[in-house]
C-alpha cells in the first residue's frame, strides 16, 4: 500500500456512507494519533486499539445524530499525498470552512490540529482536512 492515511480516510468515508455503527482498520502510529484527535475533538464516538496479530487494529465507533441520523463528518479530504508533500509554516496554516473544521498536521512535536500548532508556532505537513 503507497499511501496508509489515504486508506484509512476512505475507510472511514466508506463506512460513513453505509451507515455503519463501527469501523476496523489496520492500527500504525500515525493512525493511532488521527483517531485519538478525531475523538478529542467530537468527530467519533470511542475507538479501541487491539494489538492482536501482525500489526494490529483499531475500532472505531462512529457518531451518529440521534434525530436525524446525520454522522458527525460531513467531509475528509486528504491533502499531502506520498507524490506531493504539503508542508506550510504556521503563519500559513490552513483553515477549514473558516474554523469550523481541522486540519490534522503533523509537526516536529508529534500530530496535532491546526490550531494547536498556530498556538505552538510551529509548521509541518498537512495531512488532511475534517469537517
Amino acid at each position: 500500500m503507497t499511501d496508509p492515511i489515504a486508506d484509512y480516510l476512505t475507510r472511514l468515508r466508506n463506512a460513513i456512507q453505509a451507515k455503519h455503527r463501527v469501523l476496523e482498520v489496520p492500527a500504525s502510529n500515525l493512525k493511532k494519533e488521527i483517531t485519538k484527535i478525531l475523538l478529542d475533538k467530537g468527530y467519533i464516538l470511542n475507538y479501541k486499539f487491539n494489538d492482536e496479530g501482525y500489526q494490529g487494529s483499531i475500532k472505531i465507533a462512529l457518531k451518529y445524530d440521534p434525530i436525524n441520523k446525520v454522522n458527525a463528518i460531513k467531509g475528509l479530504k486528504r491533502v499531502s499525498t506520498p507524490g506531493l508533500r504539503k508542508y506550510v509554516g504556521y503563519k500559513d496554516m490552513p483553515r477549514v470552512l473558516n474554523g469550523l473544521g481541522i486540519a490534522i498536521v503533523s509537526t516536529s512535536k508529534g500530530v496535532m490540529t491546526d490550531k494547536e500548532a498556530r498556538d505552538m508556532k510551529i509548521g509541518g505537513e498537512v495531512l488532511c482536512y475534517i469537517y
